[in-house]
């Protein structure tokens, strides 16, 4: 592809702001500069975020009028310095192709780098080692080597290698960084963006949502977690991060004509941080300040205020600093932890009392992340840990989580509740992390675990034909009937799973189960099947009215 039209971009613009969505989280754990507030990551993204949806709304195969509608929407949109200066970047990228119906490879470089003279333009005080840092040295090799890319996805390449390069130097350049030991917050977002642009023009589809990182992402994570830290809340100096636009009023400008450069440099004597762009119609502010009143009033001079957003970075940093503690790892409390997974408070309660240390709220619907489970298991402070899944598709992030625990952990690879039941039962505390993994294992497979559920559309599964809304069981993973009567369904599965040899035969009712209807199926076992012993508990868990384990 030798050049681009409208769709084209806005395709491209789409990719960026998904990919740079998944990832702000981790953009606002490198934030230590110019203040360690922990957000800008969630600014790039609520400002690109703006961005996109504008550029959805009037995308067109004119790219002119498509960038203009991206520019405006990120202008709308923008928040903190880096989601002010990724505006300002694309701001100057639309001026620059604004009458073109496509751009080349030439085209599209050049725009690049008349968006970085714009951005730099608009900031008062550049500091290198910064997202403008990284977007310079991008649009530099862009510029640099056009005449040998092969196309636009070569070029964006180019984009993408320079831009991580210039991101692992911003560490050289701002010292604060070098001493916190990360890369530029801002920097990490633009990389994001341009790396969404790629895939979009290589045809690569990224992730939807990511729910559990590479073990290299955790790990980078868990030492990034509390950069914010190496300053206190009250060594910073302007406090109040003020936003705000001014909508020009004519006859205000009659008293008073409306200069940006007189502009800025007024606001710039009341704090730092500033950034101020303007066109015919509005004025977009950003500025650290101790007096965000004395700011808005200036504004007021020239017209009416919109969009006014104060926030105290000093609590904004304090939170930060109280998260991080409170999720520090805890000084060790415990020998052993059992950490499992359900839904339901019912069955948490049940886990609890039989020895789970910790229940974390995830099941079919709604698995946790490894990082969920690390989470969880060192709250809790122990030397060993044995983790229950209850679900196969948790098995692997149990997995992941034991591998980057520094504790002795392993993972009793559980399918359900009533396996995770059987499991803890069999827990010796004074047995190792091995043996209490295999005799726990060894428990949890002589159980049968049954379930009922409803279907969400028709279908048939091993021979069994299923109307969407009617209740199936299921018998060890295998539907065995379908039928619109709960009771109907609930007993046909009790009395497929029971044999002369079992003893006893466990019932978890869901949240939309009544004790009554609970004991009604318990009658009829107790009627049936004269030689096993019931036990009834209200689980009250979604999605399952019933959950039946025979041993």
């Amino acid at each position: 592809m030798t050049s681009i039209n409208g769709l084209q971009f806005a395709k491209m613009v789409e990719m960026g702001s998904h990919h740079l969505h998944q990832n702000a989280d981790y953009v606002d754990s490198l934030n230590v500069f110019p203040v360690p507030d922990g957000d800008t990551g969630t600014n790039m993204n609520l400002s690109m975020t703006s961005g996109a949806k504008e550029t959805e709304r009037h995308a067109q195969e004119h790219i002119g009028l498509t960038a203009q509608a991206f520019s405006k929407g990120l202008l709308m949109g923008a928040r903190g310095n880096s989601g002010v200066i990724l505006s300002q970047l694309f701001r100057g990228f639309s001026k620059q192709i604004e009458k073109e119906s496509e751009v080349s490879v030439r085209q599209f470089a050049e725009a690049l780098k008349y968006g970085v003279d714009t951005a730099y333009k608009a900031v008062m005080k550049p500091v290198e080692g910064t997202i403008l840092t990284v977007a310079k040295d991008a649009a530099n090799a862009a510029v640099q080597h056009m005449g040998d890319a092969q196309d636009l996805a070569g070029l964006l390449e180019i984009i993408v290698e320079e831009a991580k390069a210039s991101l692992k130097r911003t560490p050289d350049l701002l010292p604060v960084l070098k001493e916190v030991g990360v890369v530029d917050s801002g920097g990490q977002g633009l990389v994001y963006v341009y790396e969404g642009f790629l895939a979009c023009l290589k045809g690569e589809d990224l992730p939807e949502k990511v729910t559990v990182q590479s073990m290299e992402d955790l790990v980078n994570t868990e030492h990034h977690r509390s950069v914010q830290s190496f300053m206190n809340s009250e060594d910073i100096v302007f406090g109040y991060c003020t936003e705000f636009m001014v909508k020009l009023d004519s006859k205000k400008l009659l008293d008073q004509p409306f200069d940006e450069a007189i502009f800025r440099q007024d606001l710039s004597e009341l704090g730092d941080s500033l950034l101020v762009i303007s066109d015919d119609e509005v004025v977009k502010v950003h500025i650290h300040t101790e007096e965000p009143g004395d700011a808005l009033t200036y504004g007021q001079k020239y017209g009416s205020l919109t969009k006014m957003k104060i926030e105290n970075m000093r609590e904004q940093h304090s939170d930060i600093m109280d998260r991080d503690e409170a999720s520090a790892v805890k000084p060790v409390q415990h020998k052993y932890a059992i950490v499992t997974v359900s839904m339901g408070e019912g069955i948490a309660e049940l886990l609890k009392s039989i020895g789970a240390s910790a229940v974390i709220e995830g099941g079919q619907t709604m698995n946790p992340s490894t990082e969920d489970i690390v989470k969880a298991i060192q709250e809790i402070g122990a030397e060993k840990v044995l983790i229950l899944p209850n679900n196969k598709n948790i098995i692997m992030a149990a997995e992941q989580a034991a591998e980057v625990l520094e504790i002795e952990a392993a993972v009793v690879p559980t399918k359900s509740v009533p396996e995770g039941l059987a499991a803890i039962l069999a827990f010796n505390p004074e047995a190792t992390v091995e043996k209490n993994a295999q005799s726990m294992k060894q428990a949890s497979a002589s159980i049968k675990t049954g379930q009922v559920t409803y279907a969400v559309r028709d279908t048939s599964i091993d021979g069994v034909t299923i109307h969407k809304d009617d209740f199936m069981g299921i018998a060890e993973g295998k539907i065995t009937s379908s039928a619109p009567s709960l009771e109907d369904v609930t007993k046909r599965l009790v009395s497929s799973m029971i044999d002369e040899e079992d003893e006893i035969v466990t019932i978890i009712y869901g949240e939309d189960v009544s004790a009554e209807e609970a004991e009604k199926i318990s009658a009829y076992i107790e009627e049936q099947f004269d030689h096993v012993d019931i036990e009834l508990y209200a689980g009250k868990q979604p999605l399952y009215p019933y959950i039946l384990s025979v041993e």
